[in-house]
């Protein structure tokens, strides 16, 4: 007969194993606020995270040592330890009682046997432990008195912790609850426990914690997350995510592919909810048939027939007509034709703002979970375009794909300088060349900073809400510029301050592109409409 044995879960078993997917997906949001992997990492360790799929909070190191901190404060506000010694004190009474009694008897009250006792057992002391210790040696005439007395000297090692604690933790213990001897014992061991836990947390010592130990202590969710700190980094670095440098590691290829694909499928979650509405243009690219779809012929469409169903739309015609009836065997209203899409082949330069601003109310993590869904989509989807990604503040700069994962906005540069994100997209579009070239620019404020004869100015707005009229002069003759290349400007603002929405309508009105305001949360469903409304439009 076959039996099945359940017992408790003690947190060292593996209910369940980290999904290395999940674990990605909590790190890249911290990527996305521009923290490095190995900071990332040390910020999860340190604060926690979510791990959506498994609806669970991971405590992090910070919240496991508070937890810690709140069960010892427990202990101190309910236990006083005044008199957790004085039941051993009572039983060492108790045995050199029947001890100095049993030497009057048998030696007499002047015997040198009873002075050596009564020295013993008079002297000065501060310790119970050494008062227990004292009598060590001593020859005892109560046979049951000594057989007591070494039960009770095999607790002098446990006494003298206790009095250590004591001397160090006594002070804190300010309850109403008298803690006796075994209580004070048990208080001792979990506090003690408590600090070591403490220690090695603060230390990053997880192999040496017990997640059984830190269950008893606190809880299953402790131990739990115990257990996925402790595999966090393993986990991504056996599923090929993060590289085995000995300093933390950087993120494979394979994590940047992970990473683009999770903010595509954020961006398309939202865009789905939003639908915020088409964005029509005017340029068409090369026609490609959809077999998928077909529909009647009309005068003037393209003569791209779907044969066997024109074939049988004549069939069913003479069916109908009950024979075969004069005439040729097929006409024009038997003609059925395919649906055709027109995609355009399309360079796009995405223009990052950077600048300190940028770091405010999730707006830079909006914008790189953009970037880095655009990467996705075009590498999967349009492999044949050319995409790449500007970054500037003060100065301008190419962003290598596999950088974006870890990118950051520039922590001490307030300064915006457009004109150089343009000119450098200028330069990569006309490296790349292609019948739609288009930039795509997020920022959150107007230009501050320009070149002027080759030389790096900056300059304040003019005046609270007021603009910097050089800056703004010099950056729109890079958009006039950059427009008689063919090239389409489409700005997203993630601000409404007057003064920017001032200037991305001026430069609107020069390019003929097109402005959106969005806040962070809309930002991915405007871009990504943009992008693919601009790259294919289907001929009705």
């Amino acid at each position: 007969m076959r039996s099945i044995l359940y017992s408790r879960w003690d947190a060292t078993q593996q209910a369940f194993s980290l999904d290395p997917k999940q674990a990605l997906a909590a790190l890249s949001e911290l990527l996305l606020e521009g923290l490095s992997a190995r900071s990332a990492l040390a910020w999860m360790r340190q604060f926690g995270f979510e791990l959506a799929g498994l609806n669970l909070r991971v405590m992090g190191v910070e919240e496991l040592q508070e937890e810690l901190k709140r069960e010892a404060q427990a202990l101190h506000q309910r236990y006083r330890m005044d008199s957790a010694t004085e039941e051993l004190r009572r039983r060492l009474d108790e045995i050199l009682d029947r001890e100095q009694a049993a030497l009057r008897e048998q030696h007499g009250f002047e015997s040198s046997r009873m002075n050596d006792f009564l020295s013993r057992r008079h002297a000065e002391s501060q310790d119970l432990s050494d008062a227990i210790e004292r009598f060590g040696d001593h020859r005892f005439e109560d046979e049951q008195a000594g057989e007591d007395y070494r039960e009770l000297r095999e607790e002098l090692e446990r006494l003298r912790a206790l009095e250590r604690f004591l001397k160090r933790e006594g002070s804190r213990f300010r309850g109403t609850q008298p803690a006796d001897y075994p209580t004070a014992q048990r208080i001792r061991e979990r506090l003690e426990a408590i600090e070591r836990l403490a220690r090695d947390f603060a230390e990053g010592n997880f192999e040496a914690i017990s997640p059984e130990r830190l269950r008893d202590l606190l809880s299953e969710q402790a131990a739990s997350s115990l257990l996925i700190l402790r595999d966090l980094e393993p986990t991504l670095r056996r599923a090929g995510f993060l590289s085995d440098r000995a300093d933390g590691g950087e993120l494979t290829p394979r994590a940047i592919r992970r990473i683009g694909a999770q903010a595509l499928a954020e961006v398309y979650g939202a865009l789905h909810k939003d639908r915020p509405g088409g964005h029509e243009i005017d340029a068409r690219g090369a026609a490609k048939l959809r077999p998928d779809q077909t529909r009647p012929f009309e005068f003037g469409d393209p003569f791209d027939l779907d044969i066997p169903r024109t074939l049988l739309n004549a069939l069913r015609r003479r069916s109908a007509a009950g024979g075969v009836p004069a005439g040729p065997l097929l006409r024009v209203e038997d003609f059925e034709r395919f649906e055709l899409d027109f995609e355009t082949h399309a360079t796009t330069v995405l223009l990052l703002d950077m600048s300190w601003s940028m770091s405010w109310a999730g707006r830079f993590p909006a914008a790189k979970r953009v970037a880095l869904a655009l990467d996705h989509l075009i590498r999967t989807r349009f492999p044949r375009d050319h995409f790449f990604v500007v970054g500037f503040s003060t100065r301008a700069r190419t962003v290598a794909i596999p950088d974006l994962p870890e990118l950051s906005w520039d922590p001490s540069d307030p300064f915006t300088n457009l004109q150089e994100g343009l000119m450098l997209a200028e330069r990569l579009i006309a490296k790349h060349p292609s019948a739609s070239p288009q930039v795509l620019v997020i920022t959150d404020g107007q230009p501050t900073a320009y070149f002027d004869r080759g030389r790096l100015r900056v300059e304040w707005p003019i005046g609270f809400g007021g603009v910097s009229p050089h800056a703004v002069a010099e950056t729109m003759k890079q958009v006039r510029r950059i427009t008689r290349r063919g090239v389409t400007i489409n700005t997203f603002m993630l601000d409404d301050a007057p003064e920017l929405v001032g200037f991305v309508e001026h430069m609107t009105q020069v390019n003929r592109g097109r402005a959106f305001y969005a806040s962070p949360g809309q930002l991915g469903s405007f871009v990504m409409v943009d992008y693919l409304e601009g790259r294919r439009k289907r001929r009705a």
